[in-house]
């Protein structure tokens, strides 16, 4: 078999589609620059946004890969000449990437890279960057979350939303969290929610409501959107605000009284993190690695991995997400099988 070095396999597709479009395909060996990783990949992270993305909904912004996956962990191959003194050949990493984690290798610019602490698995590196960097950007940095404060988080038993569980806990911010099943809803408390809502037989804003006698949520992390506004705003505290970071319900709102908006001073805030630059990843990167120094090493910050497929089997990972059947991250392992 001829193997050319200016290649490597990927999950790929087509055209927009079905799970059904995945393949393992050729595309072009990533160039090296000089403040890049080069990871040989041993696991990947599947995200919400991979299914967008595969779908036709959610292209790379420009100059970034078009390939799926935006997290991973493995070995490092090489670093360019700027990144050399802090990246070694063979060191365990983690990293946040634009694109391309459903592969062979991926470069990546360093200041998104992290060392994999020493009592972690592969698999639980793999699941870590993009979702806890999500839940840190939008919780702490945009939505200015301190101990004493409160967050209700919508999706608990997500990859992005068990996270944020964890993160929370370690900071001493009290956690509402929505779930769609009372199963999910005990699985969140144990991961450390203070308090569950299943939204399927729960008003989620009369249970915020009564259990903070009325005052609110100072912050709220929507991923539903346009269903879930008003009931939002009812569960909001006065100068609060409500950050999404997607619209899996929809993103137009029929109608909004914008008085309330004004009554209770909230912000209303639209926020993505793939499109950042490296600067600012870089930044984000480093400050979630100093907040959480020690849970980091402690490890009590670990993703939960609900399941592990061969990348081959990428379709039915997707499949899996799909479903919302999952409690916190589903991964692809790049092992040879």
């Amino acid at each position: 078999m001829t193997v050319n070095p200016s290649t490597i396999r990927s999950i790929v597709f087509d055209e927009p589609g079905d799970e059904g479009v995945l393949h393992v395909g050729n595309t072009a060996l990533p160039e090296l620059g000089p403040n890049d990783v080069r990871i040989k990949i041993e696991a990947a992270g599947v995200n919400r946004a991979d299914l967008e993305q595969r779908l036709g909904k959610y292209p790379p912004p420009p100059g970034h890969s078009p390939n799926l996956g935006l997290e991973a962990a493995g070995t490092v191959m090489e670093a360019g000449s700027d990144a050399a003194s802090r990246f070694k050949a063979g060191e365990r990493v983690m990293a946040l990437c634009s694109g391309g984690a459903y592969a062979e290798q991926v470069v990546v610019d360093a200041g998104s890279v992290l060392p994999v602490p020493s009592n972690w698995s592969t698999y639980e590196a793999a699941g870590f960057m993009e979702t806890t960097l999500t839940a840190f950007l939008n919780i702490f940095q945009i939505g200015g979350a301190v101990k004493g404060k409160s967050v209700l988080v919508h999706g608990g038993g997500s990859g992005i939303g068990t996270q944020a569980i964890a993160l929370c806990k370690a900071k001493g911010i009290t956690t509402f969290v929505t779930a769609g099943s009372d199963e999910k809803c005990d699985q969140c408390a144990q991961r450390g929610a203070n308090n569950v809502v299943n939204y399927k037989t729960e008003d989620f804003a009369e249970v915020v409501n009564s259990r903070t006698k009325g005052k609110g949520v100072d912050m709220i992390l929507d991923c539903i959107g346009a269903p879930y506004l008003e009931k939002d705003l009812d569960c909001l505290a006065v100068d609060g605000c409500i950050v999404y970071i997607g619209f899996m319900g929809g993103a137009v709102a029929e109608k909004m009284d914008l008085s309330r908006l004004f009554k209770k001073r909230a912000s209303l805030i639209g926020s993505g993190l793939r499109s950042r630059s490296k600067t600012f990843k870089a930044d984000l990167v480093a400050s979630l690695a100093e907040t959480f120094k020690a849970e980091l090493k402690q490890g009590s910050i670990k993703p939960d991995i609900y399941k592990v497929l061969p990348w081959e089997s990428a379709a039915d990972a997707h499949r899996c997400m799909a479903s919302s059947t999952h409690f916190g991250k589903i991964l692809l392992s790049m092992k040879a099988t």
